[in-house]
């Protein structure tokens, strides 16, 4: 008998705003990689990376500097949009890359792509403020972590609503940040504390915040849910 969807692939297609947005950053890393090895930008592509942290990464004294004075140049506020796009090596990407296109196929399948782009963008500044104000740091803060932390912090959000609909113990959706804030403890002790994992959880409560007012009807969902306690 003809099925008429033996011939579809047994995978769902990535959200393209997902599939853009993980581009976008392995595009960045693979220009720093190209420059790295002399294969594009002649001489000076070897120190892109470097400039790129100084020009594009979120710095904490200019942060305090624009706090102090009460000046916003763009092209310091630029940073919130940018950092998300440097990072410190191929590994550092690649973990950020993958992180973007696992959590971000699960949002980005019941978020418009606006919101889904909200989420990553106000979750990434976010915990670039938490980052800056929290701390004194000479330290920057670069790469998608904090935005990827926020597209968690959705999925947490949408799998807290759905446990909560079922009757399940909701706590369960925050397993993943708690394994997931645990292994960097575990790290920081075998390498050193790293400061940035206050970007991750701020950006984390961002998404997770924001997902009460951006994701399709979720609010009502959970306001008919505690109606019913």
């Amino acid at each position: 008998m003809f099925n008429p969807d033996a011939d579809q692939s047994p995978f769902n297609p990535l959200p393209p705003v997902v599939m853009v947005l993980a581009a976008a950053m392995a595009l960045v890393e693979l220009a720093f990689q190209a420059g790295a090895m002399g294969l594009v930008g002649g001489p000076e592509a070897v120190g892109w990376r470097l400039e790129a942290v100084r020009s594009y990464a979120f710095l904490d004294a200019v942060w305090d500097w624009m706090v102090t004075n009460g000046r916003y140049p763009n092209e310091h506020l630029l940073r919130f949009l940018t950092f998300p796009f440097v990072h410190g090596s191929f590994t550092h990407a690649a973990f950020a890359v993958v992180i973007v296109l696992a959590i971000g196929k699960a949002v980005g399948e019941v978020f418009s792509p606006v919101a889904f782009l909200v989420t990553f963008f106000v979750a990434s500044a976010v915990g670039a403020i938490a980052f800056g104000t929290l701390i004194d740091t000479e330290y920057p803060l670069f790469g998608g972590y904090p935005g990827a932390y926020g597209l968690i912090g959705a999925f947490t959000f949408l799998l807290w609503v759905k446990l909560a609909a079922v009757g399940a113990n909701a706590m369960r959706a925050f397993t993943l940040i708690g394994v997931l804030m645990g292994i960097q403890l575990v790290f920081g002790l075998f390498f050193g504390p790293d400061p940035t994992w206050i970007a991750d959880l701020a950006g984390f409560f961002a998404g997770f915040g924001l997902s009460f007012l951006i994701s399709p009807g979720a609010w009502t969902r959970v306001v008919a849910k505690l109606r019913q306690r």
